[in-house]
């Protein structure tokens, strides 16, 4: 759980450097090669515009019809359940899904050129969101992806790998998951981080660290100059070093702010521990709220009232109080059933709880366990799924593209082997995944 400091910096570029060399450093960095990318599946190519490519000779892949019959479909946002369902992929999105009769003429459409997987007996759900994760690799993506989650907000990398990843769902489908990307984490220290950027050597010296609102501004509009989408910051310091005091303020709301303003509108979500540093993340304007254990009723009731997501990230807290480390074994017991009581009153007051699971390399905690600690602390089933479907492609500003089986949405599946209204555990059993309209995992 957030067990590494990815500090960026967001600057203007250095003289000289341009952008298309530093992301090629992170692509390196994120292990991305030709090699590395052959085992994914093989698509027909596309004739539209490629997406940024300079004076690349090709063009994005464009996947196949797919057609997946005989599960039952459950869509999220109405809870509505339809049995004996078909779902038709084609070209990258849904071309229908419902019942056979509703389906009947998107499927005549791909007759003779689609592949076809009957899951009957199983649970059909769109692709999971996981609004939280670490992904610096090209295998820790692929190792999200095949756990159940299509669509990943990036918690930030330590070199712009997330940046780098996030084209490969045009270039390669069924490789990697869709990516909201935060490049770099503004922090107050960058550490290897300023290696990322030429840009950031101004902020390596700087004594006490990246504090002061201007270059906070600085470090922010960096990240932007490399193309992120979101932007991380924290207001407290990280749990899982006993060293560290995870309540002590590290951003006060007037930092914060610096960082939200130079965001310029793109989403800023927040590390946040204490009540003081969350309230103050608030009345900044952060997106959303990152861990957030130790968060006031009258923070909560400000989070309503602003629309502020909250994403408690169970997962990374409950795996503090399995730590070898007894500092950490204690604070997991101690913060587990303060967090279950913050997602329960936010739940009730009318915040919006999300997944994510703030999984760091290949050492990947599935968002179905997310979902299923969730269901736990108290949410109903239904919320639970909401918050790595609905909610969380809300969250993402992905709605009417991620998060429900409907047509012109993106052909992201997953199928597993119970019913989730039902079964706890039912999103920790994936046994297929469909990525960009390609087949990622088949155990069926």
């Amino acid at each position: 759980m957030c067990l590494h400091d990815h500090d960026a910096a967001v600057v203007h570029p250095a003289p000289g450097v341009v952008r298309r060399n530093v992301l090629a450093g992170a692509a390196a960095l994120a292990g991305l090669s030709t090699a590395s990318v052959l085992g994914a599946p093989a698509a027909e190519a596309a004739s539209g515009d490629a997406p940024p490519a300079p004076r690349y000779h090709g063009r994005p892949a464009r996947p196949g019809a797919l057609l997946i019959v005989g599960g039952t479909m459950l869509d999220p946002l109405t809870g509505h359940v339809t049995p004996d369902a078909v779902v038709v992929l084609d070209e990258g999105v849904v071309a229908a899904a419902g019942t056979r009769d509703e389906t009947r003429a998107a499927v005549a459409r791909v007759a003779g050129r689609a592949q076809t997987i009957e899951v009957h007996g199983r649970w059909v759900l769109p692709g999971l969101v996981d609004v939280h994760v670490h992904v610096n690799a090209l295998a820790d993506a692929r190792a999200v992806l095949r756990a159940g989650a299509t669509t990943v907000r990036s918690g930030s990398s330590s070199f712009y790998q997330d940046v780098a990843l996030r084209p490969l769902v045009d270039w390669a489908p069924g490789s990697v998951p869709r990516m909201r990307a935060a490049g770099v984490f503004v922090s107050p220290q960058l550490g290897d981080t300023v290696l990322a950027d030429p840009a950031l050597a101004p902020l390596a010296a700087l004594a006490g660290g990246v504090r002061s609102t201007s270059d906070l501004a600085y470090l922010t509009r960096v990240n932007l100059s490399r193309g992120v989408d979101v932007v991380k910051t924290r207001a407290n310091p990280r749990a899982g070093l006993p060293e560290q005091d995870p309540t002590e303020l590290v951003y006060d709301r007037e930092q914060i702010a610096a960082v939200v303003s130079a965001a310029r509108g793109r989403g800023v979500l927040c590390h946040a521990y204490s009540e003081a540093g969350i309230d103050g993340a608030v009345r900044a304007g952060v997106r959303s709220i990152e861990h957030g254990v130790f968060v006031g009723d009258s923070t909560i009731d400000l989070m309503a009232r602003r629309g502020t997501f909250f994403t408690p990230t169970t997962a990374a807290i409950v795996g503090l109080s399995e730590s070898p480390n007894p500092v950490l074994a204690a604070r997991g017991r101690e913060y587990v059933p303060v967090l279950q009581a913050a997602i329960r009153e936010a739940h009730a007051r009318g915040v919006t709880v999300v997944a994510g699971t703030d999984s760091f390399g290949t050492d990947v905690d599935p968002i179905g366990v997310e979902v299923r600690l969730l269901i736990e602390a108290g949410l109903p089933r239904l919320d639970a799924v909401r918050a790595a479907t609905t909610h969380a492609a809300s969250l993402l500003g992905l709605t009417g593209q991620v998060g429900r089986l409907s047509r012109g949405h993106r052909a992201d599946v997953v199928v597993v082997d119970t019913d989730p209204l039902q079964d706890d555990r039912a999103l920790e059993r994936v046994s297929l995944v469909v990525a960009q309209g390609v087949v990622a995992r088949n155990e069926l």
